[in-house]
């Protein structure tokens, strides 16, 4: 369930009241007349099943309720309530299965900014990748699976991709440029270093690194691995319980390669490097994909249920019409004279 805080202009409260009411997967509506001070208006609470939070937020934001007011959304982990089994029982498809899309445009939003600290942890991944490079513990590699961010803006240039928001996929690229960037130079550096200092043997070659030369050897497995972990990753950020596995199942694939190109790189090792770049190249290419399809499925399987929903008696008790949404921009939209 999804519990929502809903402040409304007094004008809307009755048509969201009657909305939020006459909607089968609603349950817990709490009416406040008057309690809120900035924004002045009226405060709803209620609750709503995943699979419909999406889709009835969209219906809310048809009376300018975002604009003029505000819309809070809250997972409800645990509910013990009749009410709230009804509810469940009322909508269709599976809470695991549901994505709410306010909640992916706002995680994404979060995760692409290119802050101080995005920046930090990604040099940090790359050093710890380079460190297990030059001395083949996987166990570092590891290490920087999950310390890597990177995830966060490729996941913002597969929304931004199947979402058509070019502010989002602005922002999500030039993370991924500059972030990458950073983390390479300060590798190379770091291991010009540790060479001067005499920590990198004369004779270095990962070709007697049997458990880090997968790094730099792109091939069919490459390919398949790359396309399986950018469809785990978007299955674990759009799901109900997404958790902290999102770095590992992706930065494997990233991170490794492009500590490696600044280690090639640092070390003269022309073969070395074109395989880390062609590895980076490819883990990118493939988890971009595999993370666009992912998404633009449950977007399409989200525009059915919308569809269908906008033919509900609930919309025409909120005084919204049938068939249409009249919400400018929004995918479902429809001129009157249409």
């Amino acid at each position: 369930m999804v519990h929502l805080r809903i402040v409304v202009p007094s004008y809307q409260a009755e048509h969201a009241l009657d909305l939020l009411e006459a909607t089968s997967s609603v349950c817990n509506v709490i009416y406040l007349e008057r309690a809120a001070k900035r924004p002045q208006g009226d405060v709803i609470l209620c609750d709503i099943t995943r699979e419909e939070a999406s889709v009835v937020i969209s219906d809310l934001r048809e009376l300018n309720i975002d604009h003029e007011g505000s819309i809070a959304m809250e997972m409800i982990d645990s509910q013990v309530s009749d009410a709230a089994i009804a509810a469940e029982k009322a909508t269709a498809g599976l809470p695991s299965d549901a994505v709410v899309w306010e909640e992916v445009e706002a995680r994404t939003s979060e995760n692409v900014e290119l802050s101080g600290s995005f920046l930090a942890f990604m040099v940090l991944a790359m050093l710890i990748a380079m460190v297990g490079i030059l001395t083949d513990q996987l166990i570092l590699i590891i290490g920087a699976m999950i310390v890597g961010p990177e995830f966060g803006p490729i996941a913002g240039v597969c929304v931004a991709a199947v979402q058509r928001r070019r502010d989002l996929l602005r922002r999500s690229l030039r993370a991924l440029a500059i972030g990458f960037t950073v983390g390479i130079t300060a590798t190379f550096f770091a291991t010009l270093l540790l060479d001067a200092v005499g920590l990198v043997p004369d004779d270095f070659s990962q070709v007697g690194h049997p458990f880090t030369q997968f790094i730099s050897s792109p091939n069919e497995w490459s390919f398949i691995v790359a396309y399986l972990a950018g469809t785990a990753g978007v299955l674990s950020l759009t799901s109900a319980k997404s958790g902290a596995l999102i770095g590992v199942l992706i930065s494997v694939t990233t991170i490794p390669a492009a500590a490696n190109v600044g280690v090639a790189a640092a070390l003269a090792d022309w073969h070395e490097w074109v395989g880390a770049m062609e590895q980076l190249s490819l883990n990118l290419a493939m988890i971009l994909l595999a993370g666009i399809g992912t998404l633009y499925i449950q977007r399409r399987l989200y525009l059915r249920r919308r569809v269908a929903h906008l033919h509900d008696e609930a919309r025409e008790a909120a005084g919204l019409p049938l068939g249409r949404s009249r919400r400018v921009g929004s995918a479902t939209y429809k001129s009157p004279n249409v």
